[in-house]
């Protein structure tokens, strides 16, 4: 399957939805996504996709994110930029040109990303990824990502390491943790920590940044889960998300990334585009409409010889219960 659109030229997406009106089965020969067809290694792409208006446009709705770098001109040479979480959604349905995406009910664990440069708008970003390792764990089977997204010039934009479980039952495994992990975000702001609007060369442990609570709406989370391309998933289907044991579509473990990422590009700025990390777990499930919110904790801050590196522990959680969604750490180096 390619990217390509009918008249050869790469498309925005994956795949061309406009195949739908010639083609009867737009899966047909892929694969069933479950674990027992795994193969490791296996590659994906590579595939060349497009960073257009539209596509730029379609994220910053999916996101409730018009930052005016994305829309306008960035402080990189004045250009405008795709958001820095734009292609990750991209990465992580790499294994859709393999494997049937619209038979997929699985879950995202756990995601990790490196920020390496901005896109930009016009380019054409070339996309690869690998299934690198696979193993059982609790009665579930789970296959590793890696994969990177290059732009025209060679230079790497970002860099994705995915867990993924391809197949189960999401309602019924949300919550139950990942074993015994190396490190836990409590989900907790120290007594007397110091509010505040960013994060730079005067910030200290303990600093903490949190975001106003929000929501995602079941259009904006079909959207960001490729209904475009007509892919039917927990995300974009109310009967399939029932199937899979949830009363209503969740949101995508990714678009939540997203919604840290644009957190994150407010609060570090141009440094978050060119030497942003981020790792989080996906630990419950977040519904469409449900209002959450994001917090960011300082747990270290050391000066080095480029700046001012600063780590944090990162959270996602529901206002309806105070259940934590995704926890995380992340870390960003600002220039002094």
């Amino acid at each position: 399957m390619s990217a390509s659109t009918t008249e050869g030229a790469p498309w925005r997406d994956l795949t061309d939805p406009r195949r739908a009106a010639a083609v009867d089965d737009l899966e047909a020969g892929l694969k069933e996504p479950i674990f027992e067809n795994l193969e490791v290694p296996e590659t994906f792409g590579p595939v060349t996709i497009t960073v257009d208006d539209h596509k730029i446009k379609r994220f910053a709705f999916t996101q409730d994110d018009y930052n005016p770098w994305t829309l306008q001109k960035s402080p990189f040479d004045g250009r405008r930029i795709g958001h820095a979480c734009l292609l990750g959604n991209d990465l992580v349905q790499l294994f859709t040109l393999n494997y049937a995406g619209s038979q997929t009910v699985g879950f995202h664990t756990e995601e990790q990303m490196w920020f390496d440069s901005p896109v930009f708008l016009g380019e054409k970003v070339t996309l690869q990824g690998t299934y690198v390792e696979a193993y059982e764990r609790r009665g579930q089977g789970y296959v590793v990502m890696e994969a990177q997204a290059t732009g025209e010039d060679g230079r790497s934009i970002i860099r994705h390491r995915g867990v993924e479980i391809l197949r189960t039952v999401p309602g019924s495994i949300a919550g139950r943790g990942s074993g015994k992990p190396e490190r836990r975000v409590v989900g907790e702001i120290p007594e007397g920590a110091r509010e505040v609007p960013g994060f730079g060369v005067d910030t200290r442990t303990g600093d903490v940044m949190r975001a106003a609570p929000t929501s995602l709406t079941s259009e904006q989370v079909a959207v960001f889960s490729r209904a475009g391309e007509f892919v039917r998933n927990t995300h974009s289907d109310l009967r399939i998300a029932r199937e899979g044991g949830l009363r209503l579509p969740i949101v995508q473990g990714q678009q939540q990334v997203g919604m840290i990422g644009r957190y994150l590009t407010e609060t570090f700025g141009q440094s978050w585009f060119t030497d942003g990390w981020l790792q989080v777990k996906f630990i419950n499930t977040l519904e469409v409409f449900e209002p959450f919110a994001m917090t960011a904790l300082v747990t270290g801050v050391e000066d080095t010889d480029r700046g001012r590196k600063i780590d944090l522990e990162v959270w996602v959680r529901r206002r309806c219960d105070d259940k934590m969604t995704t926890v995380g750490w992340a870390s960003c180096t600002v220039p002094a």
